[in-house]
């Protein structure tokens, strides 16, 4: 009998790319059966989800909600989204602890944790502003102290995000060139993920094989590019000249389009992995390590932009 398979975040990108992954594999399809958790069953995403696998709504918000979602589950891919009240960390703390609790009460046996590095630590508190990190990386600690089986997939940054978020993108300078911006240095090594089309190949590796994988941390990646790589992958990808730049630390703050918090986040962020690393010191070995045990073949950033061309400007 097919053991259920709680997934949150179902109709997002990481959630997503799970449902897929699980999906198309011809064993874990036997194994698992979805049950996809969405905060509104009337969207169009989760109308196209019901065609395929089981949905319900839950909210964090709801521990009722939640409770129902995680009846007679054996495993649960549980992830938080960032808040953005004044209670930023608290907020997303208190969402993944009561997913946390509840699978624990409902009895399940294994919890997948979307979770992040630990900034303020690894810096030794130098960089304290990444809140969603470290509230993913406390979550991540409490739930190691449960009476449950908990594994962590950590990901890198989102090839998507190049695409989708345009203060990220390069953008024209005057002399027709394109210019890759950030305050930190171009030889910066950043890892970088496919998340719709590879997310799930980790979560996978970890479904196959939970024994394998309990209280073990997937550092997900294909591979760390330097900056300065990026904007080369750019630049032959889309026949354009793109070139990365290091500009000052208040150029970088005037370029996002966002103030207070949330630009603190980024400029925290760049600048701890310039420093440290994002998974810290041992970042290199801890992404090759993810993406030899992904359970099926990475994206490379080239490969991506062929199937998602760059459309500069």
């Amino acid at each position: 009998m097919s053991k259920v398979f709680v997934v949150f975040g179902a109709t997002g990108q990481q959630g997503g790319s799970v449902i897929d992954h699980v999906l198309s594999d011809p064993e874990l399809s036997k194994r698992y059966k979805i049950r996809a958790v969405t905060r509104d069953t009337t969207s169009e995403k989760a109308k196209s989800l019901a065609d395929k696998v089981e949905v319900v709504q839950g909210d964090v918000s709801d521990r009722v909600s939640l409770e129902t979602a995680l009846t007679g589950a054996h495993t649960v891919f549980a992830m938080t989204t960032p808040s953005l009240s004044p209670n930023a960390f608290e907020d997303e703390y208190n969402s993944g602890k009561t997913i946390a609790d509840v699978s624990v009460e409902k009895g399940l046996e294994l919890i997948i944790f979307s979770t992040l590095p630990n900034v303020t630590e690894i810096s030794g508190g130098k960089y304290t502003k990444v809140i969603p990190f470290d509230a993913k990386a406390k979550i991540e600690q409490y739930i190691r102290g449960l009476p449950i089986k908990g594994a962590f997939f950590s990901a890198g940054f989102f090839m998507e995000n190049l695409q989708s978020q345009p203060y990220l993108a390069p953008r024209r300078a005057p002399d027709g060139t394109w210019i890759l911006a950030r305050h930190i240095s171009g030889k910066t090594r950043l890892p970088y993920l496919d998340a719709v089309g590879d997310i799930g190949k980790f979560v996978g590796a970890i479904l196959a094989e939970a024994d394998k994988y309990e209280g073990k941390t997937l550092c997900a990646a294909k591979a760390q590019y330097s900056l300065e790589e990026i904007a080369a992958i750019m630049s032959k990808a889309t026949g354009q000249s793109v070139v990365y730049k290091q500009t000052t630390l208040d150029e970088f703050k005037k370029s996002l389009p966002f103030e207070g918090v949330f630009s603190d986040i980024f400029v925290d962020a760049f600048g701890y992995v310039e420093e440290f690393g994002y998974f810290g010191p041992e970042s290199e070995r801890l992404v090759a390590w993810a993406a030899e045990n992904a359970r099926g073949q990475l994206s490379t950033f080239e490969g991506f932009l062929e199937r998602h061309p760059l459309h500069l400007g």
